[in-house]
């Protein structure tokens, strides 16, 4: 059983295919490709978001509080078997600081677990300290799946900095229902066909060559969350209809979210 743990700054910009191809053509002098994206080969990434009945994780997200948290569950394979590797993450930002902590199991161990905490067998210490933190998240939570969201990702690592990293996310999909990994990925897309979301993710500063770069290009950073803009298109969508059937009304309130002037605003959870 594998884990991953890191805290690292996670920094994200929206790219034109203009400022795509203009970083191509000098990624490769200061970064080396993941080891599954050799001669320009994408892998796949798909994820299923869980959440309480009333969309509290996502809506507190969406306000940006110092502190957040959000966990989901996430696949290379699509669609996943039973026996497939499968990570069950819990991802913190604290003061822009991003923490990951995960536990890979088979999905259908992950079904036994999150349904009701069936673990399996671990030997390793710092293994059962991430399943007795994922337990104590599932008591504060009363979770239940709610966001399929995909995507396809070159990646990159720095040839002097290894803790440097730069992905590049294009096919974002995304649908709230067929909440399974077990399911092919299909669904709506969240960015156009000629953009890219990029994340620059590194522990310390971001090197001198990407600064130079970012402005030669014109290339500027966005708040952005894949979960997020999901969760947006799907709320926008019920204030529309119901502004639709209250005739037109300028301003709509549906759990913890506001329409004015056809803007989305989030209001803070209590």
């Amino acid at each position: 059983m594998a884990i991953n743990t890191f805290a690292r700054k996670e920094i994200k910009f929206l790219l034109n295919m203009d400022q795509y191809h203009g970083l191509m053509e000098v990624i490769n002098q200061y970064m080396n490709p993941d080891k599954f994206c050799i001669g320009g080969k994408e892998y796949g990434i798909y994820n299923i978001y869980y959440d309480t009945p009333d969309d509290f994780l996502i809506r507190e997200s969406l306000s940006k509080p110092y502190y957040k948290e959000k966990i989901r569950l996430r696949s290379y394979y699509s669609p996943a078997s039973p026996d497939d590797t499968v990570f069950l993450e819990i991802k913190k930002k604290i003061g822009g600081i991003v923490t990951k902590r995960r536990v890979s199991m088979t999905l259908a161990e992950s079904d036994a677990y999150l349904r009701d905490r069936s673990k399996p067998e671990c030997t390793k210490y710092i293994t059962e300290q991430v399943f007795r933190e994922l337990d104590v998240f599932l008591n504060n939570y009363p979770i239940a799946p709610k966001q399929y969201i995909s995507y396809q990702r070159e990646a990159f690592f720095g040839k002097d900095d290894g803790d440097f990293r730069l992905t590049f996310d294009r096919k974002i999909t995304e649908r709230r229902y067929d909440l399974g990994l077990n399911y092919e990925s299909y669904g709506n897309y969240i960015i156009g066909a000629d953009q890219r979301l990029m994340e620059v993710k590194v522990s310390n500063a971001i090197p001198d060559w990407l600064v130079n770069k970012l402005s030669e290009l014109e290339i500027y950073k966005t708040s952005f969350s894949k979960y997020g803009r999901a969760y947006q298109n799907f709320i926008k969508s019920q204030v529309e209809g119901a502004q639709q059937a209250s005739g037109g009304r300028p301003r709509i309130y549906i759990s913890g979210i506001s329409m004015v002037n056809n803007n989305i605003i989030m209001n803070r959870s209590v």
